[in-house]
């Protein structure tokens, strides 16, 4: 059974070893984790649903509770405080893209807003109810999620847009494929949202990012239905697949998407390595992603990364056993972690290890074999159950990310953790941050970041210091010419820094495309654009 009020299945589970505690309380200082809501009281503040009676919709105190919150920070917090603003006045759960219709006609008819919803996995508010006069409906593709259509010699299927990662993967596996889009939020989060967030899976490098893999689909708008055929490529003008992608619930409603998909791989290998240093691995995954070695994943951590990773893996004999068998090899203090994907048939992999070991062997790098790469791959979905465990300790954990050309890399990481670790200085409180390289390209490289702070002494404390830290760290973003979000996608905390991403001219192209197929402003008002009720 899936949490209400946190990430993922009741049974799920990373816990926090003594090591872990202590680190923490060294590092960020002593804390204690601040009191949960329970579901009475989340209950008791539901009001009365402004919505009159259909057959589609569902005006249950508790599925509107279910669907009024994400998973962003201070989604977090609202979920575990039991204070959570606004709540949807209804939820539907369509099963054909002509429930879907039929509703956005409800809508228009009755002057509702809608906002679509997958799996509630948004970490930038893209799925929180506004407050505002209209009612507002909740409309979850959860019941879209079948394989609709398979063509083998084309490799492309047609699946429902509400079928989560693990649906997603099974109906293809079934049939001797994969899309092999894995994110973090692999789990719960849906192809329909991958899409319309311009989502990015942990092996983009061989499988490519949502958008190499959304060949067309259905949109279901105010205007009517937008269909996107499949073509290899084109050049009859601008490509409206990409109206939809990034498009966040805007223009309409995502029903279906047709994917390119590839024949599940013969082998599959991850490997750890560790270089001496962050100059020296920079330059060697540079080299490897500029080299185009057929890998499907190269991941970079920091040395603070590094070292936080394998604490909080626990096993303290065995790190130790570690740090000095590397430190014997030349990899000591500082020494950053690697960890590479190889994908394909048993002689591709072959060929991939061996010209990405003689790559490495100039940078110093020490490779440690598949063990702590069989590791990561069984953790590789587990790491935001660790916000529950670290939550228990009372330390809120969050992270941003952003992209940008190879000479900005190690100075925008330097300017985002400066920016979080001085961002509470005013307080007297330390924040631990640490970064990884998770998406690698000729051109640059995405910059992904994680960081820790105490809890304050209430909940309105803890989200001011939040408001802080994202502000801070945005910013810094934004003066190294970074993209606000290379995978999250905008919603509602990264709108106000879009218009420096996108330009005044950008913004206005954007808006008269909102106002156009939707020009009464009743999809997902105030997310990507931030944009006043109609």
């Amino acid at each position: 059974m899936r949490k209400w009020n946190g990430w993922g299945d009741e049974s799920g589970g990373f816990p926090a070893s003594p090591e872990v505690q202590a680190f923490l309380t060294g590092v960020i200082g002593a804390s204690a984790a601040l009191p949960d809501a329970v579901p009475e009281t989340v209950l008791a503040q539901v009001p009365p649903s402004r919505l009159k009676p259909h057959p589609l919709i569902s005006t249950d105190p508790w599925q509107r509770a279910l669907h009024a919150r994400g998973q962003s920070l201070p989604d977090w917090l609202a979920l575990r405080s039991g204070d959570f603003g606004q709540f949807p006045d209804g939820v539907a759960e369509p099963s054909t893209a002509a429930e879907v219709r039929e509703l956005l006609a409800h809508a228009a008819a009755q002057d509702i807003c809608v906002i679509p919803y997958g799996g509630g996995t948004s970490v930038a508010g893209h799925i929180n109810p506004l407050a505002q006069s209209r009612p507002v409906l909740t409309l979850s593709l959860a019941r879209l999620d079948t394989l609709q259509h398979l063509d083998r010699e084309s490799q492309l299927a047609t699946i429902g847009a509400g079928a989560n990662g693990p649906r997603v993967e099974a109906l293809l596996n079934a049939e001797g494929y994969t899309l092999g889009h894995f994110p973090q939020s692999f789990e719960l989060s849906t192809l329909g949202g991958w899409v319309v967030t311009r989502s990015s899976g942990q092996q983009s490098l061989r499988y490519g990012r949502i958008e190499q893999l959304f060949a067309g689909g259905k949109l279901e708008t105010l205007q009517g239905t937008l269909e996107l055929p499949t073509f290899p490529a084109s050049s009859a003008g601008p490509d409206l697949r990409e109206l939809v992608l990034g498009s966040e619930g805007r223009l309409g409603v995502l029903t279906e998407a047709t994917v390119r998909v590839t024949r599940l791989p013969e082998c599959e290998e991850f490997h750890v390595f560790f270089l001496p240093g962050w100059e020296k691995a920079s330059a060697a995954i540079r080299e490897l992603a500029q080299r185009r070695l057929p890998l499907s994943m190269l991941r970079l951590s920091n040395a603070e990364e590094t070292r936080t990773q394998l604490i909080l893996a626990g096993h303290a004999k065995a790190v130790g056993l570690l740090d000095r068998m590397l430190r014997v090899r030349g990899a000591g203090d500082g020494r950053c972690m690697m960890t590479v994907g190889a994908t394909g048939s048993k002689a591709q992999v072959k060929f991939a290890l061996r010209e990405l070991k003689k790559a490495l062997k100039p940078y110093g790098a020490v490779g440690t074999g598949q063990m702590l790469g069989k590791k990561w791959a069984a953790n590789r979905f587990r790491a935001p159950y660790l916000r529950e465990s670290l939550w228990q300790l009372g330390y809120a954990v969050d992270t941003l990310e952003t992209a940008v050309d190879w000479p900005k890399v190690t100075p925008t990481i330097a300017a985002i953790e400066t920016a979080l670790r001085e961002g509470l200085c005013d307080e007297g409180e330390n924040v631990l941050a640490f970064t990884h390289l998770s998406h690698l390209y000729s051109q640059g490289s995405s910059i992904y970041s994680t960081y820790a702070f105490r809890v304050g002494s209430d909940y309105a404390q803890t989200l001011a210091r939040w408001q802080k830290l994202k502000r801070v760290a945005s910013e810094a973003i934004v003066r190294m010419g970074g993209t606000i979000s290379h995978q999250h996608g905008v919603g509602r905390d990264h709108a106000p820094y879009l218009p420096a991403e996108k330009g005044v001219i950008g913004m206005s192209a954007l808006a008269a495309l909102c106002r156009h197929f939707d020009p009464e402003g009743r999809l997902n008002p105030g997310k990507l654009l931030l944009d006043e009720e109609h």
